[in-house]
């Protein structure tokens, strides 16, 4: 009879380790725990003049821990520039030019770029992008296409989306982008320009 409470003692200790022990487990770890450093002043991009980054996120990073991960903005008036200018150097017929002047999304287009550690960290899916505006009200929200990236070089590969943005007055837009698999989201500040 003493033989079951005492079984039934060491299960119930036995489930709380394990309890305890898959918590420990689930909780991010090193860097992903602290979250990323940010800067004191909001850093421009280098590829977008639209875009400043607010969490720090360099090249070195991308090296240790396979966290780079960059936002860049194409406004609809820079894509037409861009089709003109093909447009010129290329025999293409009206319908060819007219075909890709519809495709330009009207209010430009974000560009979602990450380098990852391993072929299945590119995983484009574990990506989620907010924009709130300065009330911190959402404008818009999507989690990435699902989509795998290529070798880029050492063990890094590199994935990549152009999602269409819905056309809005000129604003600042703060841009949130949550990895869900290393448990960091990445901040930036972007400047949406007069329509021309």
């Amino acid at each position: 009879m003493q033989f079951l409470p005492r079984a039934a003692r060491q299960l119930f200790f036995l489930g709380l380790f394990l309890l305890a022990a898959g918590s420990v487990l689930a909780q991010p770890t090193g860097k992903a725990a602290k979250g990323r450093k940010r800067y004191t002043f909001a850093q421009k991009d280098s590829e977008s003049p639209y875009v400043q980054n607010v969490t720090k996120n360099t090249d070195e990073e991308q090296e240790v821990d396979g966290s780079f991960t960059r936002l860049g903005y194409r406004s609809a008036a820079d894509m037409l520039k861009e089709i003109e200018a093909l447009r010129k150097l290329k025999d293409w017929a009206d319908t060819t030019y007219q075909r890709r002047v519809a495709a330009i999304p009207p209010g430009g287009a974000l560009v979602v770029t990450v380098h990852r550690q391993g072929p299945k960290g590119v995983e484009m899916s574990n990506l989620t992008l907010t924009a709130t505006d300065k009330a911190g009200k959402e404008v818009f929200a999507q989690t990435l296409p699902a989509g795998t990236g290529r070798f880029f070089g050492r063990d890094l590969y590199q994935g990549k989306t152009v999602l269409p943005f819905p056309k809005m007055d000129p604003q600042e837009l703060s841009i949130s982008i949550r990895d869900v698999k290393l448990y960091q989201t990445f901040d930036y500040t972007l400047t949406l320009p007069a329509a021309q």
